[in-house]
């Protein structure tokens, strides 16, 4: 990578980190369209795992429920590892500009419904049913795009859970595709000791971004902020998916 690069990637880290700090919205999905439009989408999955999974276990341990949590979407957790290895496989099988398509059209269907939070309720019967496949899904998702909350997110969202819980539930999920991720890059050759001395240095910047972005939420409109930020997103998520027919 040249040195604009590593800038690139280390500002993403941090703008990514200082809006979970104020808002509370994923870092990796944040962080993934800027540095997919400066590297493309095959180098930028690696550099995110180390700041990625230091972020979510930061906010588990505030979370707490862990081990509730976990045993209660045992399944869910499960069906992810199935799912990411098959994605990685169609990663590397896809043309870069169609898995970054697809990644752009994960982020626009991620920001609608973080924006309009739509209030409705699986049965308990149907979720439970629904656990394999959606882990299932939501690992290959991941393996093909590096995006971690499609469709754990709405899934979870509809069982109405208490906050911390699903803080914790999600942020689970987010961890272990991470490790599991980290194992598939490794496998496909894209984890590397470069790709992981540069997350290192990106674990930094996210640190400071978190530092920062905390206060901060005290002073500032989360809700104006957030949707400034998720419209950024989905127009970063329109040009991945416009890219290939221009």
């Amino acid at each position: 990578m040249e040195p604009g690069d590593i800038l690139v990637v280390v500002g993403a880290f941090f703008f990514a980190a200082l809006v979970k700090g104020i808002t509370g919205l994923g870092f990796s999905t944040t962080a993934l369209p800027f540095i997919v439009y400066a590297i493309g989408l095959k180098e930028a999955l690696p550099l995110l795992i180390v700041p990625s999974v230091v972020s979510n276990l930061i906010v588990m341990r505030d979370a707490g429920h862990f081990r509730a949590t976990l045993m209660q979407f045992r399944l869910v957790y499960a069906a992810a590892p199935v799912g990411i290895f098959i994605g990685l496989a169609l990663l590397m099988w896809l043309d870069p500009a169609i898995s970054s398509a697809i990644l752009g059209l994960v982020l626009i269907i991620y920001c609608v419904i973080t924006i309009t939070q739509p209030a409705f309720r699986l049965p308990t019967a149907l979720a439970r049913r629904l656990e394999i496949p959606v882990g299932f899904t939501t690992g290959l998702v991941n393996g093909v795009t590096g995006s971690q909350v499609m469709p754990v997110l709405p899934y979870l969202l509809s069982l109405q859970l208490d906050r911390n819980v699903f803080i914790q539930a999600i942020n689970i999920s987010f961890t272990i595709s991470s490790g599991v991720f980290a194992i598939g890059l490794a496998w496909v050759g894209l984890f590397t000791f470069d790709t992981t001395q540069i997350s290192f240095v990106g674990l930094v910047a996210m640190l400071v971004g978190l530092k920062l972005g905390i206060p901060i939420r005290r002073r500032l409109s989360q809700s104006s902020f957030r949707r400034a930020v998720l419209g950024l997103l989905m127009l970063l998520g329109a040009g991945l998916v416009l890219r290939p027919l221009l």
